[in-house]
């Protein structure tokens, strides 16, 4: 996933181009003879092994929850939807913005269960409660005598947050709970891995010209174009052999789910430069925090979920 200084984003390769705002790498020091060579980084910027084999990990585990056990998928996204919140209301309060953290912890789990029992109808309910209580939480976390400082500003922040990670995550759960569920959650996965692969594929090998550099430097309309198609052909097979839906629904979803991917990318991209850090978190090597993960698929489940239940 994109980096805020788009060390990650291999969509534009290092050097492409004048306007692309990479800037070359510099020369190598001298060294002394006999000394350590010095290791390149890699084109994409991060660790590739490392960032294959946690892939692969995470790859694996998904597959085997949804095939064996697909109601435990709601752990899973519960699990990752806590981690992602606690990397950015930390990175935030590192800013000083003051977002109230464990109402944002304890609705993001009510908005993932809640959907379980009552479907929409609970998560957003749930949402509102969030809301709700986040703002009376930060009116009165000074005390009664102290007025609140950036009321408005952590209010709004923490909203934001509450909408970005489990209101929309919350729709991978309602997927794997309807017919087909596994399925329909294998549609949202795949796609948005097609997205990464042929994103990362054409963007080494043919991208030159800067989709928006202002946000992401290396993220070119090259790299855009593979993940496009790869994104679509990926749709179309998901949804007709594991959904026996109609062919033009997976090109539907491939074309969204490139177009909702790529903003997801951007959106933390732009998030991270503003709070002026490279990752959400350290805990998976090569990828950063759990959300420099999501960032992608957060927007992308939605899309999925309304599409999928609109047409299939």
């Amino acid at each position: 996933m994109g980096r805020a200084d788009g060390s990650s984003d291999p969509q534009l390769p290092l050097g492409a181009g004048a306007d692309s705002g990479a800037t070359p790498a510099d020369p190598a020091p001298a060294t002394d003879p006999g000394s350590e060579p010095v290791e390149k980084p890699s084109r994409a910027g991060r660790d590739l092994p490392a960032a294959f084999a946690v892939g692969g990990g995470l790859g694996a585990l998904v597959i085997g929850i949804l095939l064996f056990a697909p109601t435990a998928w709601l752990a899973v996204v519960a699990a990752a939807i806590g981690i992602a919140t606690w990397e950015v209301t930390k990175r935030l309060r590192e800013a000083d913005v003051l977002v109230p953290r464990l109402p944002l912890l304890a609705g993001g789990q009510a908005m993932i269960w809640l959907g379980w029992p009552y479907g929409t109808t609970g998560v957003l309910g749930a949402f509102a409660g969030t809301v709700v209580v986040t703002m009376l939480w930060r009116l009165f976390d000074h005390g009664l005598v102290a007025q609140p400082r950036n009321y408005l500003r952590d209010t709004a922040v923490a909203v934001f947050v509450a909408a970005w990670l489990p209101l929309l995550a919350s729709f991978a759960t309602l997927m794997v709970l309807q017919d087909q569920g596994a399925q329909r959650v294998f549609c949202l996965m795949l796609v948005c891995v097609a997205s990464d692969i042929g994103g990362y594929a054409a963007g080494v090998l043919f991208g030159k010209h800067p989709m928006v550099p202002a946000i992401s430097p290396k993220k070119s309309w090259e790299g855009f174009g593979g993940s496009l198609a790869a994104c679509i052909a990926t749709g179309v097979l998901t949804v007709v052999f594991l959904l026996d839906g109609p062919w033009w629904v997976g090109v539907l979803l491939g074309a969204v789910l490139a177009l909702t991917a790529t903003a997801g990318d951007l959106i933390e991209s732009q998030v991270k430069r503003d709070l002026g850090i490279k990752d959400m978190g350290t805990l998976l090597p090569g990828h950063g925090g759990i959300m420099d993960r999501l960032d992608s698929i957060l927007p992308s489940a939605f899309v999925t979920w309304l599409i999928l239940t609109a047409f299939v």
